[in-house]
């Protein structure tokens, strides 16, 4: 699983007939800076996910990847490769916070 930021969402009006009714979000990774471990940032990628729990922009979100993707729920026989499984409440690093609701 990996951490990312949503940013923004994916509208598909023609699409695989099993993509009927699911949400698609923009998500971009977040990694731990090697810099400054108490601190993210930002992947290179942006990603097509789609969307499992309700999650909505700029909420830290966990994702999947590959075949695990469609290990989440309703997913099995739909076309996907990424998943948003999980909205994050907080990231501890090191001992330090990194995310949370005492610093957003």
């Amino acid at each position: 699983m990996f951490l990312a930021e949503v940013i923004g969402q994916v509208v598909a009006t023609k699409k695989d007939e099993a993509m009927t009714g699911r949400k698609l979000l923009l998500v971009r990774p977040k990694l731990v800076d090697e810099a400054k471990p108490d601190q993210f940032r930002n992947g290179a990628n942006t990603i097509v996910a789609v969307d499992t729990v309700g999650a909505g922009e700029g909420e830290l979100v966990m994702f999947c990847q590959g075949s695990s993707a469609r290990q989440a729920a309703g997913l099995r026989n739909i076309p996907v490769d990424a998943a948003v499984v999980a909205i994050v409440d907080s990231v501890d690093v090191l001992g330090k916070n990194v995310y949370g609701k005492s610093n957003r």
